[in-house]
């Protein structure tokens, strides 16, 4: 796998999964289960890698300076 999130797309992925799977405390009712979409973006986000944006063609990594 390789590296294609990076930086602020990073922290932005972390923040929003761990703000959706909070609703799994906060929200009453059966409807709070829908913040277990939260681990999506989170696991996305510590693992920097996205499938999504692999078919995509997308990758948020700052490049490589060529030496």
């Amino acid at each position: 796998m390789k590296n294609n999130v990076g930086g602020i797309d990073r922290i932005l992925r972390i923040l929003v999964g761990l703000g959706l799977l909070s609703l799994l405390v906060w929200y009453p009712g059966e409807a709070r289960w829908f913040g277990l979409i939260g681990l999506v973006p989170l696991a996305t986000g510590l693992f920097r890698f996205c499938p999504a944006y692999s078919l995509l063609g997308v990758n948020t990594c700052p490049m490589k300076s060529a030496e």
